[in-house]
């Protein structure tokens, strides 16, 4: 048995449970993992309110992990245990043990610690396929990052500083303003005081940005849309003010014949090459030192509710880690 937490049903902080649960062995192609730490993420929210449904409950709650392999199942060849794993999927990271596939996991460099790669794989890799993948950022780049000062955006501002892009990044306080514009930001906007959509025109010179990358949703568009350039693209990946209703392809052509895409982590990694690439990528980029990984809140993982609460009242910044 290991403690997990779990809901029971869809709803607030509340739901989650500190309760124990049955691991067992590891079967054909699996893995046990022994958590040394979790990672918080935004995607927690929605699966618990409901927002995103879940198969079956109850459900052990959670994206991403680093820890221990203590067991190896029948088949598995690229693990031992005793190796020092990561990952962003599948769900179930909240648990002191688990059981996974062994093709989602990939070894962690000595050189990344437990709480670091716990908190850099779901949002590290979703920053390398925004940037490298779904737009190629580099020098020429002018984009918009909407909430700059999240685990995602300041991953985003180091990484894309990086590529020689310019930054404009959003925040809700002159203090995650400031935080942002030190993590590589060029040029930050307090949403609550400012209007976005005015200060990326000046910040342009009328032009617009090459893209936008936005988590926030419902409360961000379309205004997204008229900080683009003509042939611009709106690259949607989260819904943290709620989901966006509907996105009219008229207003598209009216706006500049723009672009827009939802993508996913998990179609970008699906395959296990494009996984091991990807998370390669990151802990390189990593080690090297140009994106440090910031985990400014630690919970217990039996505290994970107020963890959710925290986060969803924008009382965090960088990246949150639950200790098991």
């Amino acid at each position: 048995m290991a403690n997990a937490i779990r809901i029971h049903e869809h709803g607030g902080p509340d739901k989650l449970v500190w309760e124990a649960v049955e691991v067992g062995a590891p079967g054909e192609g699996e893995i046990r993992v022994k958590h040394h730490a979790v990672g918080l993420n935004y995607i927690d929210t929605y699966q618990r309110e409901g927002l995103y449904k879940l198969p079956s409950l109850p459900a052990v709650m959670g994206m991403e992990g680093a820890g221990e392999v203590v067991a190896v199942g029948a088949g598995v060849t690229d693990f031992a245990p005793g190796d020092r794993i990561a990952y962003a999927n599948p769900m179930g990271s909240y648990a002191e043990e688990r059981l996974m596939p062994a093709d989602r996991a990939v070894k962690v460099p000595d050189a990344i610690d437990y709480q670091t790669a716990a908190a850099m794989m779901l949002q590290g890799m979703t920053v390398r396929y925004l940037l490298r993948e779904t737009y190629q950022v580099g020098p020429e780049t002018t984009l918009l990052f909407h909430a700059a000062a999240g685990g995602v955006g300041l991953i985003a501002c180091q990484w894309a500083k990086h590529l020689g892009a310019t930054i404009i990044g959003t925040a809700g306080s002159d203090e995650k303003v400031a935080l942002a514009k030190e993590h590589g930001c060029t040029h930050g906007i307090n949403y609550n005081t400012e209007n976005f959509v005015d200060r990326v025109k000046e910040i342009t010179g009328g032009k617009g940005v090459d893209v936008v990358y936005d988590s926030i949703g419902a409360a961000t568009y379309p205004a997204s849309l008229d900080c683009l350039r003509p042939l611009g693209l709106f690259v949607t990946f989260g819904n943290a003010s709620g989901p966006i209703k509907a996105i009219e392809p008229g207003m598209l052509a009216a706006k500049g014949s723009l672009y827009v895409t939802r993508p996913t982590l998990f179609t970008y990694t699906n395959s296990r090459a494009d996984l091991v690439a990807n998370a390669n990528d990151l802990f390189d980029i990593v080690s090297k030192g140009a994106v440090k990984i910031k985990v400014n809140q630690t919970y217990p993982l039996s505290a994970a509710a107020d963890a959710h609460r925290d986060l969803e009242s924008r009382k965090t910044t960088g990246s949150t880690v639950l200790l098991p």
